[in-house]
């Protein structure tokens, strides 16, 4: 599995180099895997493929506090990323692992991954709902899946210092919620893993057995800039329910 640990500087790019290395490992007709590491600089709302804006999004407050609302290509609820929330990515060949053919298997493969790494470090972590991950009873990692032809798309979020009033402040309560919220508050059901990005970073490197290694940069930049343009930059694709 080839390392990216990668920031880009806007946004648009960072949703759009998620999909991007997606799209290289699908062209690559192999067995082709990334773990991909980025944190945004500043807050952004990212809603899922199929979200309902007005539903989901405080959009005056997103307004009044700059924060851009852009739509990523996998499914599941709104998030806010932004300082103190690591993002992480997974490109996973089918191919290499039969157990991605069913969502219940990509969950697993990839939540226990993460469980396997983290749990070391943070005592009292598990599952919880479809696709999230917990501290005690309060989630600290939300994920989505996107599935093509041979490789799956699996990312998320892993609070770790995160401003966690700022979700409160520009998210709604999302109109479908897993049982084990029980019908807290955004600040009542999220809380932030006690350790540092680089801990995770490592952890996470590790656990999927991830090296830096050779990509073909021209390409890549031209896939994400393509997708800018296309899609991540358009009120058409960001608001388009």
């Amino acid at each position: 599995m080839k390392l990216v640990d990668r920031t880009l500087a806007t946004p648009e790019q960072n949703l759009a180099l998620d999909e991007a290395l997606l799209d290289v490992a699908e062209s690559s007709r192999g067995a082709l895997e990334f773990l991909r590491l980025w944190e945004a600089t500043a807050p952004v709302v990212v809603l899922g493929r199929s979200t309902q804006v007005g539903v989901e999004v405080n959009l005056a407050r997103c307004h009044e506090r700059d924060v851009p609302v852009l739509r990523r290509t996998s499914g599941g609820a709104t998030i806010v990323a932004g300082p103190g929330c690591l993002m992480y990515a997974v490109v996973l060949s089918a191919v290499r692992r039969p157990t991605l053919s069913s969502l219940a298997g990509a969950h697993l493969v990839v939540l226990e991954t993460l469980l396997a790494a983290i749990a070391p470090l943070v005592p009292g972590i598990a599952r919880a709902g479809t696709s999230d991950l917990a501290l005690g009873n309060r989630k600290f990692s939300g994920n989505s899946l996107r599935v093509k032809r041979s490789h799956v798309l699996y990312h998320g979020t892993l609070l770790y210092d995160f401003d966690l009033p700022l979700v409160a402040d520009l998210l709604r309560t999302p109109p479908r919620v897993p049982d084990y919220r029980a019908g807290r508050s955004h600040e009542e059901f999220i809380a932030n893993l006690p350790v540092t990005a680089e801990t995770l970073r490592q952890a996470l490197t590790r656990a999927w057995r991830a090296e830096a290694g050779d990509l073909d940069e021209q390409e890549l930049t031209r896939r994400v800039a393509a997708l800018v343009a296309e899609k991540y930059s358009r009120d058409a694709w960001n608001f388009a329910l």
